[in-house]
């Protein structure tokens, strides 16, 4: 059974900094495409980052120049690395891993204090 666990979130403030991880018990994880998503309280989940099994990137408007996406495909893992923090980037953070189908991760909070 696929799983994913999400970890490294928390409280910061503004402006703070904070790196996400997702490890993937999955075979062949370098065969896989890999996102980032997020949930705001009342707010639909929402896409912030990709990076595909080429490693091509791409990242949600709001997120640009602050957010890296990055994967580990030796250890079947992926990261987000966010700095320069606001409120607004507050939510639950979602780890997706897609082939033929897609699986999820449970998320980790992130809080970002004013």
């Amino acid at each position: 059974q696929v799983q994913l666990v999400e970890s490294g979130g928390g409280l910061v403030p503004a402006g703070g900094s904070l790196r996400l991880s997702c490890v993937a018990s999955i075979s062949y994880f370098s065969l896989y495409g890999t996102r980032w998503y997020r949930q705001a309280p009342g707010k639909q989940r929402e896409l912030v980052a990709s990076i595909d099994l080429n490693g091509t990137v791409a990242y949600a408007d709001s997120v640009k120049d602050r957010f890296v996406i990055s994967r580990d495909n030796a250890k079947s893992s992926l990261y987000l690395h966010m700095r320069s923090l606001k409120p607004e980037d507050t939510g639950v953070y979602f780890c997706n891993v897609y082939r033929n189908e897609a699986f999820w991760g449970q998320g980790t909070q992130v809080t970002v204090s004013s």
